[in-house]
């Protein structure tokens, strides 16, 4: 299985709204004990087996918008199918500390899912979408923001249930418990 999370490296986008799939992985990675220090596939990685099953966490380091290469990449790599695929990312277009994921579908307004999506030749594949409401200025300038101090916390909170629902997710494999009616948390 290949998690990945969209985000920009460096430390300007550090604590941004489009750095919120890196931050999930993070979260993640601490709590598999999984450590990411890899350079591969124009991604940062970590890879560990967990009852037998690989895992591979990755954080692409092409930019938001050329995030298919680094994806595609992996996929070749570790010679995965797009079932063992799950994207994190960040999305305008739900409410804020809210998550829905799906298991196909377009790529929004999103444009790391849009490289993706054309590298890959694919929208099937698991995407896991956190909400962060509607720009409150020019789009670009807002998903590069800082997120505020007060909403800092509560973000922390959807990194956490994102994370305890991916761990029992890479345990069973079971769609419909990780799917939850498409949305499994509204904070």
């Amino acid at each position: 299985m290949i998690i990945v999370g969209l985000g920009n490296y460096g430390e300007t986008y550090a604590n941004t709204f489009h750095n919120m799939g890196f931050m999930c992985i993070d979260k993640l990675a601490e709590k598999l004990n999984i450590k990411i220090d890899k350079n591969e596939c124009d991604s940062l990685t970590g890879v560990k087996s967990i009852n037998g099953k690989k895992i591979v966490l990755a954080k692409p380091q092409t930019y938001m918008n050329l995030s298919g290469k680094a994806v595609k990449g992996l996929l070749k790599k570790y010679d995965e199918e797009l079932d063992n695929l799950i994207v994190i990312y960040d999305d305008i277009d739900i409410p804020r500390f809210s998550v829905r994921i799906r298991n196909n579908g377009s790529a929004g307004t999103h444009n790391g899912m849009r490289d993706i999506i054309e590298k890959i030749q694919s929208e099937k594949f698991l995407r896991i979408r956190i909400g962060i409401g509607k720009a409150e200025f020019d789009l670009a300038s807002y998903v590069l923001s800082k997120i505020k101090k007060e909403d800092i916390d509560t973000f922390n909170l959807v990194y956490d249930d994102v994370t305890k629902v991916l761990i029992e997710y890479i345990k069973d494999r079971d769609y419909n418990k990780l799917s939850r009616e498409g949305n499994i948390i509204k904070h």
